[in-house]
């Protein structure tokens, strides 16, 4: 296979032969194996005219390779030396096959077969090098050469063969590592080599690479070992945003391998982020402890108030001044404060009435009158409306006015009056001081129904507050509440302290609802509550004793009729809230449920497992729910009531499950039109609940618009719940296009008492805070999922599958469990101190720029505003310029800025 003395006329030829040196004829190359998928582009290359410089090319690597079959071993090492210069110095484009192994390709099988022969020795290991970046140029899945030859030569250069080479040959450890597994062999060798792969994927800034290698793998807690400062934050944003891809244990693997990443590099604000999505305790302590910076420290305290996790952290700072305010930060005790400040930068601390938010002169003249007629009902959502619009502010037209305090409250009646005067709670969110002198009065009424009013006002105004005084157990857990004769003062002492303790693991508290449960006197409604407040108190806990009481309760086969209660939902509820995000830990229960012969066991299991995997975007879980939309049952069955509700908590899950998840989101709410399509009226009526929880106060257009459809459906129910998912979705937003719907429901359902009842609720909610605060549970630049405001919307949401029989008929208290989930959506800029700072910040679309190149912007199309600003769903900021830095890794809620050294050394 010499070259051929006369170039330009044999160019042919000389590709002919190579085409035959390697399968004799057309015929036995078609049936070779090696040469599988690739018959057409060789038939393209021997018509193929080469260029001179080419054709010299491939006359040189020919006669390279024909020095290799003879039988002088001293030409091997440097013919095999100039093969590979002539590989590595290819300039062919990034596109197309590099020249070099073009060329060589067709010798592949004379190469192996040489390999085969020669002796051991350095030469030999050199020729696996070079078979093991030609058997790249092979698609053949059978056969992973590029690896073979690898292994058989495992301490040549690898990094120098070029990025495409390492790749591709990570590519092939995971195909054979996957079929070693299933034959159980030995994967020691592959995990040696994906090892010296992984620093130069990290090295060429493909750190996407270098993950999923070790994850496939499964060596992901060796990361940690690969990187260095100027890798760590890109493969550690990498790593987070695949947690919602990955399924139990991974997802946690993956998060526990980023933590340890971020402590290593002392960033302990993004490390806290971390433990809190973890929920582990002894993590969210150990990244605490880790520095000792005070104000780094308050900064945690604020992340972890956010969360609502009360976690007792360490006081370990020097200053006593430090502690307090470190303490304070955990119990969002100055959040009321900081709210107000909000307020007033933006110029809204004058109250708004009902009639700023109903617009009735904009609603048709006919019928302009008949929705505001001064009913109780009419009142009563008034109260409602009232409440959510001027939440948190501590100022009112109506309830907090100086005039006789309870007028209002007179003008409703029955269960009426209690919501009417729990709405002070909500006026008075987080303000515990002030907020406890004006509920006061109330408490001390001649009628039950304002004093029950009262107890839930507390357990609103304290939600989420942590002082050492606990007014909220002292008021709410005082016996001769719990114990009164009038159930509602004892349900709404109940509520109460759920709401007041949501997310505490407060063993007093469980000591004072769990006897409540057991109790086999209790009405089931009461005992019902005590297990949602069980739930909303430990919630994400797997609490034995709590759990265990709860169980009890379900077995016991003489309280034969705790099924049948409408109530008994919320029980269940309190049982899956303990399993909230603990996903395999649920297995146990739902083991246990299948013991119990009744059929609404099977409704309860459902609830538990979503609450196990919510937020967590499991598409095995999500398939399965939708299985169970699918199931038919028999129309004159007994337990039709039981196949309905199971259905309708599948509906839920599905949403549940999907929240954490943006193309999860996209997918499910396709579903949820089918399912409108296609599903039984029961699945119908929760579809709306379901697309609203999927985004709270995210009105996306595509979603508000079809709920718009729904809300005139034929099915009352259905047009009910679609009316309060507007209000869910809109939530906060002040989205003019979704009060324009809501205005125009108003004229339409003028007489419908109920209907109106609803559309009056979802003006509020879309008011709610006049504009500042959300309801959605992900926040910290939606990294961290809420599960104590998961806990609230989905409590409210349970009530509402069946509305007319919980909230637009007496329990319309229930609408308060959105209380837990209620935050400003603001950004407040502070000092050392925790003094309000002004500072120019950029506000705009939040960009995913995971796994991009360089240092993309993290935001588009911005507005430069001063703090504190309002923050949008979807919305990110970034300060303007580098005078303060900030300790926070995301701008979003409270962030302490420190001045910048350097800036003032710049100046």
């Amino acid at each position: 296979m010499a070259p051929s003395s006369n170039p330009p006329t044999s160019a042919e030829k000389g590709k002919g032969k190579a085409v035959e040196s390697q399968s004799g004829d057309k015929k036995t190359k078609d049936a070779q194996p090696s040469a599988n998928g690739k018959k057409d582009e060789d038939k393209v290359d021997s018509a193929e005219e080469l260029s001179e410089e080419d054709q010299q090319l491939k006359s040189e690597l020919d006669l390279l390779v024909e020095r290799l079959t003879e039988s002088d071993a001293s030409l091997y090492k440097p013919a095999l030396e100039a093969m590979k210069t002539s590989i590595k110095t290819s300039t062919s484009s990034m596109t197309a096959v590099p020249k070099p192994l073009k060329f060589l390709r067709p010798h592949y099988e004379t190469m192996t077969k040489l390999y085969d022969e020669w002796p051991e020795g350095e030469d030999k290991s050199s020729l696996a090098d070079v078979l093991s970046v030609i058997g790249m140029t092979f698609s053949d899945e059978d056969r992973q050469d590029t690896l073979k030859y690898r292994l058989l030569s495992p301490t040549q250069d690898i990094g120098s063969w070029g990025h495409e080479y390492v790749r591709h040959l990570a590519l092939e450890i995971g195909e054979v590592y996957a079929k070693r597994i299933a034959a159980e062999e030995s994967v020691k060798d592959l995990i040696d080599l994906a090892l010296i792969l992984v620093p130069l994927f990290l090295k060429s800034n493909a750190e996407a690479d270098a993950v999923d290698l070790m994850s496939e793998l499964e060596i992901i807690e060796d990361l940690p070992k690969f990187v260095d400062e100027n890798t760590y934050s890109r493969v550690c944003l990498y790593l987070v945003s695949m947690v919602n891809l990955l399924t139990y244990p991974e997802n946690e693997q993956f998060l526990r391998t980023a933590y340890t990443i971020y402590t290593t590099y002392k960033e302990y604000t993004q490390a806290m982020v971390i433990a809190i999505r973890l929920n582990d305790l002894d993590l969210i302590n150990s990244v605490f402890t880790s520095t000792s910076d005070p104000a780094l420290k308050k900064q945690m305290a604020f992340l972890i108030g956010r969360q609502k996790s009360w976690v007792n952290v360490e006081r370990d700072v020097e200053s006593k001044k430090d502690a307090m305010e470190m303490e304070d930060a955990v119990g969002n005790v100055k959040l009321a404060e900081y709210f107000k400040t909000l307020g007033k930068e933006l110029n809204i601390l004058e109250p708004k009435t009902t009639e700023d938010i109903y617009k009735s002169h904009l609603e048709s003249s006919r019928v302009a009158g008949m929705t505001n007629l001064d009913s109780a009902r009419h009142n009563l959502a008034a109260a409602f409306v009232n409440a959510f619009v001027n939440a948190g502010f501590g100022n009112d037209k109506m309830m907090l006015v100086d005039k006789d305090k309870e007028s209002w409250v007179w003008k409703t009646k029955d269960e009426g009056m209690v919501s009417t005067v729990a709405s002070l709670g909500t006026l008075l969110m987080w303000d515990v001081e002030t907020g406890l002198d004006k509920i006061d009065k109330f408490t001390y009424s001649t009628e039950p129904l304002i004093v029950a009013g009262s107890m839930l006002a507390i357990g609103i105004m304290t939600s989420g507050v942590r002082i050492d005084s606990e007014p909220g157990l002292a008021l709410l857990g005082d016996a001769e509440k719990l114990e009164s004769k009038h159930k509602l003062i004892r349900i709404t002492a109940i509520m109460g302290l759920g709401l007041s303790y949501a997310g505490s693991h407060k063993e007093e508290v469980l000591e004072l609802l769990i006897p409540i449960i057991t109790n086999p006197d209790n009405d089931m409604q009461i005992v019902a509550m005590a297990a949602l407040s069980c739930g909303l108190v430990c919630v994400g806990s797997a609490n034995p004793l709590a759990i265990e009481e709860i169980m009890g309760v379900l077995l016991d086969d003489e309280r034969g009729n705790v099924f049948s209660d409408k109530w008994f939902r919320f029980l269940a509820l309190g049982l899956g809230l303990l399993f909230f995000g603990r996903q395999e830990e649920v297995d146990v229960i739902l083991e246990t449920l299948k013991a119990v012969s009744h059929p609404m066991a099977r409704p309860t299991a459902i609830l538990c497992e979503v609450c196990a995997w919510a937020g967590t975007g499991a598409v095995l879980k999500i398939q399965e729910l939708l299985h169970i939309c699918n199931e038919h049952f028999d129309a004159d069955s007994g337990d039709k009531g039981c196949e309905e509700l199971l259905q309708m908590y599948a509906v839920l899950g599905i949403a549940l499950v999907a929240m954490g998840e943006d193309v999860g989101q996209e997918m499910v709410l396709r579903q949820f039109g089918h399912l409108m399509h296609y599903g039984e009226a029961n699945i119908r009526r929760v579809v709306p609940l379901a697309m609203a929880l999927i985004s709270p106060s995210n009105p996306q257009m595509k979603v508000y618009d079809t709920l718009s459809r729904y809300s005139h459906d034929n099915d009352n129910d259905v047009a009910i719940n679609a009316i309060f998912a507007m209000g869910l979705l809109g939530a906060g937003t002040n989205n003019a296009r979704l009060a324009q719907l809501l205005r125009q429901l108003a004229s339409y359902y003028h007489r419908d008492q109920e209907s109106l009842f609803m559309v009056r609720i979802a003006q509020g909610l879309l008011h709610m805070g006049k504009g500042t605060m959300t309801l959605n549970p992900f926040h910290t630049d939606r990294q961290i999922l809420s599960r104590v405001a998961t806990s609230g919307l989905l409590a409210t949401l349970v009530a509402m599958i069946d509305a007319k029989q919980f909230v637009t008929s007496n329990s319309h208290y229930l609408l308060y469990y959105l209380i837990t989930a209620m935050h400003p959506r603001f950004l407040v800029t502070l000092d050392e101190n925790l003094k309000p700072l002004t500072v120019n910040v950029r506000v705009g679309q939040a960009v995913d720029v995971v796994g991009q190149a360089g240092r993309p912007k993290t935001i588009t199309g911005w507005q430069t505003q001063s703090t504190p600003v309002l923050l949008a769903y979807g919305e990110r900021a970034e300060l303007e310029d580098e005078q303060y830095i900030s300790l926070s890794s995301t701008l979003e809620g409270l962030v302490i800025l420190r001045k910048n050294p350097e800036w003032e050394d710049g100046k």
